[in-house]
């Protein structure tokens, strides 16, 4: 869920749609429609919402054969864009980019509710709100996804600038940074790295963004052409993702063992670390109801990215996202 490689480039849009064409068909009713997922991450653990939908059953009710592709965010995000995909797991912050480069792609259902990014130190460096990051050195993947805009909403709050402290780029080594002690703090995903290093023995505290600001997080992305031509299509998909998301709320111990046969490993892992992750992972999903899309979370986002640049102009956030799929 962490991969990500920055804003969207015009000349990709402007070649996929070009290239593109398609239209949704409209499979017969007794054969599968085959939907290739892009995930935006390699197979963990975090996705047993979609291995338990797959393995319950709940695709193939609604008539849909799923096959999971782990490829990159924005290869996700700019396939739908052009139609060449119907689908894609995506983190909020990549939809208003998207569309503010003229991508016509929409969110149809909230997976996270909670943004899931914080800003995690050991405990003795006494870093416990975004204020206290001045003047501190703090590590992150890259200027770029989910962590960098997560962060940045926290200096926000804190009416820091990025020059007030030392940014460093590490790629994704959160757990070995903060164990090594090379900065004082990392941004991480919370369902991730604390939880490891929680189990090594070290004593943390956690910078939530969700404690201090609500903001669309992960969930599913489609687009206009499909909500016009096949909207029966994009309520079945929701329809399974959200029986998955409940029945992984209710059941998450069967839901790690179905996510082994997906995620390869998984069955030598400390299973006590995976299921913590699993369980980090749960609590940050939208339950009530699910699926929705929270609109003050589209306002709070669009401020974000245009703060930051991200975005070139506003856009209508109302056709950014609908909650007509999961009602």
């Amino acid at each position: 869920m962490r991969r990500y490689i920055g804003v969207l480039f015009a000349v990709l849009v402007l070649f996929l749609t070009a290239c593109s064409g398609k239209t949704p068909l409209q499979e017969p009713s007794n054969e599968l429609t085959h939907i290739r997922l892009p995930m935006g991450y390699i197979p963990n653990v975090q996705y047993a919402a979609f291995y338990t939908a797959v393995e319950k059953g709940f695709f193939a009710e609604e008539g849909i054969e799923l096959e999971f592709d782990y490829a990159y965010e924005t290869d996700g995000v700019a396939l739908v864009g052009a139609n060449e995909l119907q689908f894609s797991i995506v983190s909020g912050e990549q939809v208003p980019i998207a569309r503010a480069e003229g991508l016509p792609v929409v969110y149809v259902m909230a997976w996270y509710e909670k943004y899931p990014i914080a800003v995690i130190s050991r405990s003795e460096l006494n870093i416990q709100k975004p204020e206290d990051l001045a003047g501190k050195r703090v590590a992150l993947p890259g200027l770029f996804g989910a962590n960098y805009v997560g962060f940045r909403a926290l200096l926000g709050e804190a009416n820091l600038k990025e020059s007030d402290l030392t940014l460093e780029s590490v790629g994704f080594n959160q757990v070995e940074i903060l164990a090594a002690g090379t900065s004082d703090a990392v941004v991480v995903y919370v369902a991730n790295e604390p939880v490891q290093l929680e189990a090594q023995g070290y004593d943390l505290n956690q910078i939530l963004v969700s404690d201090y600001l609500d903001l669309v997080s992960n969930g599913l992305l489609t687009n206009e052409t499909t909500i016009s031509e096949n909207p029966d299509l994009v309520r079945r998909m929701v329809s399974a993702a959200l029986k998955g998301i409940q029945y992984t709320v209710e059941n998450p111990e069967e839901a790690y063992e179905i996510s082994k046969k997906y995620v390869e490993g998984l069955e030598d892992a400390d299973q006590e670390v995976q299921m913590g992750i699993l369980r980090a992972s749960i609590n940050l999903y939208q339950t009530d109801p699910y699926g929705y899309s929270h609109p003050a979370a589209w306002t709070n986002m669009q401020e974000v990215l245009m703060k930051m640049d991200l975005m070139k102009k506003e856009i209508n956030l109302e056709e950014a996202y609908t909650n007509e799929f999961s009602q």
